[in-house]
């Protein structure tokens, strides 16, 4: 199923979709030269937003956790580039532990580690999945909502390694497990497990990939530096492909503290846009989407389009905002231009989300929300998702087609995705304890 997109607004992206079908060639060169001096993440997810006169990106993950929703369709091109990624990190890797988030009762997230480790199996790992949570103390079978199943084995640290421990569930006994590499598909919000830490395993992602140390302020930093080199590229205005941001450090939501420092630059950054939109003639209103720092699963966010909006906030709105996931508390947010979102699907407003591993596009699906508005944040409870939304890769574009046949839009989405991934590589490399 194709989305339909609303065609009133789309000469902007039309016209962006025609130059990168032209300059496809030097657009993949570009790509190629910045992988050789960038490493690609293991593998993230990344949602866009499509407003006819934007496409940009509003949220990068780097433990993505809806593998689930691919198109199992490209299951090929997942184990293909899961192959390529483990090459890179651990050639002689036979063996591969997955840490899964400790949310064990999402039935929905268990799907994303069952098909994560079929991925990974198929890519010729011996693949066991391993709990960190304290509420796994012996090996145990959980179910999916779809009637599949995982087997989660709680894990030991002996000096500098993880590893599972001999076990039997079921009357079948599970042979002791040390594994080359272990694959982290838990976001770390509630900050590094002493676990983890100084392992001498190869720990992907690495630690500092994790929301207890990361910050959206540092991606976006990154991605407008790699907008700004692309752009130029294609001879277009950077804005078509960025939202601008700002940041309020000292912010505490309970305290009301630091809401005139927020005010200000909400108001600031409404009338940035507000110059872009006079100038492209884009009859709408601004907004900004004000959200933690750090933090993930559509936590801590509010949709703002006027200064007064976040002062005097109501209780509920400041309890909202103040805690994340896991309880993480939030005093630094990042104020980000709103982009609109003018897909839907059945008259439902919908976002696509590409997914990556290594530097490779290998699918993606569109987030969809029949409760939500065209300028709302879209990752909330009521959501679902339309897994057969990408009929075509994403790396194939037709280039004898129109500009917005579904494989070309589809293209641009996965340019515009690996521009985000791209960002992520430069901020991991600029964040990595290593080099500092």
């Amino acid at each position: 199923m194709v989305p339909h997109l609303t065609t009133a607004l789309n000469g902007q992206l039309l016209d962006l979709e025609k130059r990168m079908l032209a300059a496809m060639p030097q657009i993949e060169h570009w790509f190629r030269s910045q992988w050789q001096e960038y490493a690609s993440p293991f593998y993230a997810s990344v949602d866009l937003r499509n407003a006819g006169f934007k496409l940009a990106p509003v949220d990068t993950n780097l433990f993505p956790g809806g593998f689930n929703n691919l198109n199992p369709e490209f299951l090929s091109l997942s184990v293909q580039a899961a192959q390529v990624a483990v090459e890179k990190i651990c050639p002689e890797a036979r063996r591969l532990l997955i840490i899964p988030e400790n949310h064990t009762r999402n039935t929905f997230y268990l799907r994303n580690v069952y098909e994560l480790s079929n991925i990974m199996h198929a890519a010729g790992l011996d693949v066991r999945i391993g709990s960190i949570s304290p509420e796994i103390t012996a090996i145990t079978r959980l179910e999916t909502h779809d009637g599949h199943s995982i087997v989660l084995e709680p894990v030991v640290r002996e000096k500098n390694r993880i590893m599972l421990k001999q076990s039997t569930l079921d009357g079948v006994t599970y042979e002791a497990f040390d594994s080359c590499a272990v694959l982290l598909n838990n976001d770390l919000s509630g900050g590094i497990p002493p676990i983890l830490e100084h392992l001498e395993q190869n720990l992907i992602p690495p630690l500092h990939a994790g929301w207890s140390t990361r910050r959206k302020s540092q991606h976006f930093a990154a991605y407008n530096r790699v907008v700004d080199e692309f752009s130029t590229l294609l001879d277009i205005d950077p804005w078509i492909l960025n939202p601008y941001f700002d940041t309020c450090g000292e912010v505490d939501f309970h305290a009301r503290t630091g809401e005139e420092c927020l005010a200000q630059k909400v108001e600031e950054l409404l009338n940035k846009i507000k110059l872009k939109y006079a100038e492209y003639g884009i009859t709408q209103e601004p907004f900004v989407i004000v959200k933690a720092d750090a933090g993930t699963y559509g936590m801590g966010i509010m949709t703002v389009k006027s200064p007064d909006d976040v002062r005097d906030l109501n209780r509920k709105t400041r309890n909202k905002m103040s805690v994340v996931k896991e309880g993480l508390q939030v005093s630094e947010v990042i104020i980000q231009e709103g982009v609109y979102t003018f897909e839907s699907i059945n008259d439902a407003v919908a976002e696509p989300v590409v997914y990556m591993m290594d530097h490779f596009v290998i699918g993606g699906f569109y987030r969809v929300h029949t409760g939500r508005a065209v300028d709302e944040n879209l990752n909330a409870p009521g959501m679902h998702f339309v897994p057969l939304a990408f009929e075509k890769s994403c790396s194939l574009p037709d280039c004898a087609g129109k500009p917005d046949a579904p494989p070309n839009r589809f293209y641009a989405y996965g340019v515009v995705a690996r521009l985000a991934l791209l960002a992520a590589a430069i901020e991991l490399e600029e964040q990595d304890p290593l080099n500092q």
